[in-house]
Formats: C-alpha cells, sequence, structure tokens
C-alpha cells in the first residue's frame, strides 16, 4: 500500500463542498441542502459516481446540471473520473431538503 493513498472520506468531503458551489436555477439553495444528491460514491481508484435526482423530471436544467456536477467534481485534484447518474427513485420532495434549506426559503 502507498503512502500516497488518500482518504476517501476527505475526498467525499471535497466533494460536497464542491456540491455546495451548485445551484438550482430556479431556488436559491444549493443542490446538495435541496437533497438532490442521493448519494456519492468513492473507489479506491478515484473514480467518483454520483447518484442524484433533479427536483422535476422535465426540470429546465435537467440537460446542463448533471454536466456541471460532474465538471466541477472532475475538477478536483484528487479525482480521477466523475459519473452522474440521475434517477427518479424515489422522487424529489421538499423532505429532502436539509433544515438550512426550509429556512432559506422560510418553509419553517
Amino acid at each position: 500500500m502507498s503512502d500516497t493513498t488518500i482518504d476517501t472520506n476527505l475526498l467525499g468531503e471535497k466533494i460536497v463542498r464542491v456540491l455546495k458551489t451548485i445551484y438550482d436555477p430556479e431556488i436559491p439553495v444549493d443542490i446538495y441542502e435541496l437533497g438532490l444528491i442521493y448519494d456519492v460514491f468513492v473507489n479506491e481508484d478515484y473514480d467518483v459516481k454520483i447518484l442524484m435526482t433533479l427536483t422535476t423530471p422535465n426540470c429546465p436544467v435537467a440537460e446542463t446540471l448533471p454536466l456541471e456536477v460532474e465538471e466541477k467534481v472532475k475538477s478536483l485534484n484528487d479525482v480521477k473520473s466523475a459519473e452522474v447518474e440521475i434517477t427518479f427513485d424515489p422522487p424529489w420532495s421538499q423532505d429532502l431538503m436539509s433544515e438550512e434549506a426550509k429556512l432559506e426559503l422560510g418553509m419553517l
């Protein structure tokens, strides 16, 4: 085992920080706090797979948002590759939003 291995948890945190810079154009809250990110997988080769959803299947950014997520995650030095998979199972609902997001949108 080489001493150049990085902690995948640490990388996960970096990825989350990047995800928090990406916003849904219709809602002034980042996609992470909105609950659009269902899962982030990082393997030992630093290939990242992100399972995410959109607020609606016909979301105006359905084409561009996953690409933006992929590009921004790929731009991290430690990430070798990034792949985004979109799922609508389970469909997104406001219950998935963080307290912070609900507060931001005046829902609490």
